[in-house]
C-alpha cells in the first residue's frame, strides 16, 4: 500500500509538471529567484547609542557589482559561488590557547591517540612510572635534562630556561575527549624541582613552567603529525593498549551460562567491552553505565551517525518502519559486573533472564576476539 502511494505521488508530480506552471512558473513554489536582487533596497545604517563604542563590519553579503544600479531591469543570473580553497595539508594535530592553558586537540578518539603520546615520551627519554589508562593519564620519573635522549635534549635546547643538571623535572600528561564528537585534548603540565631532592612536589593545574610545557606541546604534535603522516591511519586495533585487560578468558559460572572474564577494572573493561562491539558491528541500541550495561540488536547492522533513508526508499517504502525493525529484533543486553579484582561480563535477555547458551558464547567469543 505504501509503494503505490508513492508511485501515485511521482506520477501525479510528472503529469502535472508539463503543463502547469505553479511549480516551476514565475509564481511557482520553485521560481527562479535570481531576479529578486534587482528589487533589494539599501537601508541605513543602525543607529547605536553615543556611549556605545561601535567596531566596524564589513559586509557579509554585499550586491554585487554589476546589479548596484537601480535603475537595471531583466533577468539577472546568479553567478555561482567560489570554490573554497582547502589545503590537503591540514593538520589532524592542532594546538589550542585560552589565557595562560594550552593543549592539544586531536581528531581522533582517546584510545588512538593514547599509543603515539606515550611512545613520544618513551622515544625522548622519559621513564614513565605511573600510568591509568582507564582514565587516559601518565607521569614520567623524576629526571635530569641531560638523562633524556640526545635528540629531545637538542629540540628543547634553547627553547627552554632552566633546564640544565642543577634541576629535576617531572611530566604529567592527561588525555580527555574532546568537546566535538571523536576529538581528544592532550593536556601536558610539569613540576620542577632542584636535583638530587626528595621533595615531593605536585602536579598544578596552572603550568609554573609555561615555556617548557609549551615546547613538549610543540614536540608533541609535530610527533603525533609525523607518525600520521608515515604510518596513516591509526585503527581501533592500535588503542588497545589504552583499554585492554591484562587477561581475558571464557569459562561457565556455577549453572552453566557462559562468563567473559577479564582481569581488570571497571572503567577499562567498560572502554574495552564498548570497543570491541564497535568492532565487531554489533548494534548497541542504547548503554547504562551506572548499571554496567550494553543494549545490543543482533538482528540490525550498527547504527551509523546521521544515517537516514533517502526521498526515494521514503516515497517507496525502502526503509523498515519501526514495526518491522521491532517485529524482528533480538535484543540481549550485555552485563558488567565487578566482582573482586575482577569484572565479568554476562549476556541476558532481560534483568531476571539468561540468554541462550549458544547466543551468549557466540556474543562473548566476538567481544573476547576484538579484546587485546
Amino acid at each position: 500500500m505504501k509503494r503505490l502511494a508513492g508511485l501515485s505521488a511521482l506520477a501525479l508530480i510528472i503529469t502535472s509538471t508539463s503543463g502547469c506552471g505553479w511549480i516551476w512558473g514565475e509564481n511557482g513554489y520553485f521560481r527562479d529567484r535570481g531576479s529578486d536582487y534587482l528589487t533589494a533596497r539599501q537601508t541605513a545604517p543602525m543607529q547605536l547609542p553615543a556611549d556605545v563604542q561601535a567596531k566596524r563590519l564589513d559586509p557579509l553579503l554585499p550586491v554585487p557589482q554589476q546589479i548596484r544600479d537601480s535603475e537595471a531591469k531583466g533577468e539577472y543570473e546568479v553567478p555561482r559561488p567560489q570554490a573554497l580553497a582547502v589545503s590537503d595539508n591540514v593538520s589532524e594535530f592542532s594546538l589550542q590557547n585560552s589565557g595562560d592553558s594550552s593543549w592539544l586537540v586531536a581528531q581522533r578518539v582517546p584510545a588512538e591517540v593514547w599509543p603515539g603520546a606515550r611512545q613520544f615520551f618513551e622515544d625522548g627519554g622519559f621513564r614513565i612510572v605511573d600510568e591509568r589508562p582507564q582514565t587516559g593519564e601518565f607521569s614520567t620519573d623524576w629526571q635530569r635534562f641531560d638523562a633524556l635522549s640526545s635528540s629531545m635534549q637538542s629540540r628543547l635546547t634553547g627553547r627552554v630556561g632552566g633546564l640544565d643538571s642543577n634541576t629535576e623535572t617531572r611530566v604529567h600528561v592527561r588525555l580527555e575527549p574532546g568537546v566535538q564528537r571523536n576529538t581528544s585534548e592532550i593536556f601536558v603540565v610539569t613540576a620542577q624541582r632542584p636535583a638530587g631532592s626528595n621533595a615531593e612536589v605536585p602536579f598544578t593545574e596552572r603550568s609554573v613552567n609555561k615555556t617548557l610545557d609549551a615546547a613538549l606541546l610543540d614536540e608533541l604534535q609535530a610527533s603525533l603529525t609525523r607518525g600520521v603522516e608515515q604510518g596513516g591511519s591509526v585503527s581501533l586495533l592500535a588503542g588497545r593498549d589504552f583499554d585492554a585487560p591484562n587477561r581475558v578468558a571464557l569459562s561457565q559460572d556455577g549453572n552453566g551460562n557462559p562468563v567473559l572474564n577479564l582481569s581488570t577494572d571497571f572503567d577499562r573493561a567498560w572502554s574495552g567491552v564498548g570497543r570491541s562491539l564497535r568492532m565487531a558491528d554489533l548494534r548497541v541500541d542504547d548503554i547504562n553505565r551506572t548499571l554496567g550495561v550494553y543494549y545490543v540488536n543482533l538482528a540490525e547492522g550498527p547504527q551509523r551517525a546521521n544515517e537516514k533513508p533517502g526521498l526515494f526508499k521514503r516515497m517507496f517504502g525502502g526503509s523498515d518502519d519501526k514495526e518491522a525493525i521491532e517485529a524482528r529484533a533480538e535484543r540481549y543486553q550485555v552485563r558488567l559486573t565487578a566482582v573482586g579484582d575482577t569484572v565479568q561480563v554476562t549476556v541476558e535477555k532481560d534483568i531476571n533472564t539468561v540468554a541462550p547458551a549458544d547466543v551468549a558464547r557466540r556474543v562473548l567469543g566476538m567481544i573476547q576476539e576484538n579484546l587485546g
